[in-house]
């Protein structure tokens, strides 16, 4: 550590300055991750509730009778479409990066399967990553307001839904950290296209017949997209409320750090003062024997 006083009081008024800026910071992340958290919670049972239905009467359509363009594959393609959810802003720990590394290896799995993969990137963090790597980037979304809007979803599934029917990809997968609390966020992929849903998530557990009314091709021509746009929309809302907790925890961290560091700074700005002191009293008085010697 430097034992001038000035350079040692010159870095403690700096991480001073640090750490009314991070504490400020976590205030604000934690003010605005409450609403976050609010808004996750009351959306999640709707978002719920119409896969639930999407489920129901997916697994009660007349066989053979509905070929919604969403519901089947393109034949021709072998191509993968991975929608990735970053944050267009930084110091919020590790979220970006974990995001981001989980899309980097469902990447490298499903080029491993033999297939294509191109990426839809929402946020700045992930566009910037990306477009210096080695990935083809074929859309890419920022700018999304926070809280986000439906529209942003509607923006993000039409994009894709329209790759999809042009046939350039034949699946597309939605990447984006899924928020379960404060203290735990974690990275969550689920398929989009082709709209169906894993074999056993209540696919068949339907007990009574269903009467369809509009018909059932006109109902999923309606149900499909709906169900698609919620899905996206519930996902930008964790992705924000798991970006502002990750952002809270983070300023929080470098606020203790920024205070264990000032106090250590100034256990050796006293030390080093009371050694100059020591010092100047021990010349007084060398230079006051000297003269009556």
């Amino acid at each position: 550590m430097p034992g001038n006083t000035k350079e040692i009081r010159r870095r403690i008024k700096s991480f001073q300055s640090t750490q009314k800026i991070t504490k400020a910071m976590e205030m604000v992340a934690a003010a605005k991750v409450r609403r976050a958290q609010e808004r996750v919670q009351a959306s999640r049972p709707y978002s719920d509730k119409l896969r639930e239905v999407f489920a129901e009467v997916s697994a009660n359509l007349p066989a053979g009778e509905v070929r919604h363009p969403l519901l089947v594959p393109p034949v021709a393609a072998r191509h993968t479409l991975l929608l990735v959810i970053t944050s267009d802003k930084g110091l919020c720990g590790g979220y970006n990066a974990n995001i981001i590394r989980a899309a980097v290896n469902r990447s490298q799995e499903i080029k491993a399967e033999g297939r294509d993969v191109s990426l839809f990137v929402v946020g700045n963090k992930g566009i910037a990553f990306f477009r210096r790597s080695a990935f083809a980037v074929v859309q890419t979304l920022s700018g999304v307001p926070t809280p986000p809007g439906f529209p942003q979803a509607e923006v993000i599934v039409d994009e894709a839904t329209d790759l999809y029917l042009r046939g350039e990809v034949d699946r597309v997968e939605l990447l984006y950290t899924r928020f379960q609390s404060l203290a735990r966020y974690e990275p969550t992929a689920m398929d989009l296209l082709p709209a169906t849903l894993p074999d056993g998530e209540l696919r068949g557990q339907a007990r009574t017949p269903y009467l369809f009314e509009p018909p059932a091709e006109e109902l999923m021509g309606e149900l499909i997209p709906a169900y698609l746009k919620t899905a996206v929309y519930q996902a930008l809302l964790d992705a924000s409320a798991s970006q502002l907790a990750a952002q809270m925890m983070a300023m929080g961290a470098a606020s203790k750090n920024a205070g264990e560091m000032i106090a250590q700074l100034t256990l050796v700005y006293n030390k080093a003062r009371q050694a100059s002191i020591t010092q100047e009293i021990l010349e007084v008085v060398g230079g006051a024997e000297a003269l009556q010697g």
